[in-house]
């Protein structure tokens, strides 16, 4: 690290705290050189999220375009818009744990996921773009894999 005042690259570090929530460290440092004290942060370095699309294109992973569609498939539910970005960075957390290159089906898979947990109706609608529903069969469909996933294990069925 070189002194920002002088230039000299000997320096001594006098303190140091995390900052950020625990995202980066902050380091007081004092140069040998000048005797001036200046401040500098240690992060982690992300790598940077790619998406393979069906096409075999490559596109850098953004949570703005995963939360415009949770959005577009929540319009008039009664979700708050923060769940809506807990979804898209639960989504993004997701993908990021498969390694620097995803899918775009791994996005698509991970927001139906967190939306299934969130509300039965906006899964559907996102699923029935996601997954190109072409008529009332296809959404019946999923709707019963919807309750067949939902159901509790060992759940008696109600009596006739």
């Amino acid at each position: 690290m070189r002194c920002p005042y002088c230039r000299s690259p000997d320096d001594r570090v006098v303190d140091s705290r995390a900052a950020d929530d625990g995202e980066a460290i902050r380091r007081r440092r004092e140069c040998e050189g000048c005797g001036r004290r200046y401040t500098t942060y240690e992060r982690v370095e992300e790598l940077p999220l790619v998406v393979v699309k069906r096409s075999g294109e490559r596109e850098p992973f953004d949570r703005l375009k995963v939360l415009a569609g949770i959005r577009r498939a929540a319009k008039n539910r009664p979700i708050e818009p923060a769940q809506l970005e807990a979804v898209a960075s639960d989504v993004e957390e997701i993908v990021r744990l498969q390694g620097p290159e995803v899918p775009t089906e791994a996005v698509g898979l991970a927001s139906l996921e967190r939306l299934r947990e969130l509300d039965e109706v906006t899964y559907l609608r996102f699923a029935s773009v996601y997954k190109g529903f072409e008529d009332a069969d296809d959404f019946a469909r999923e709707v019963g894999l919807l309750h067949k996933r939902t159901a509790p294990k060992g759940a008696v069925p109600p009596a006739s």
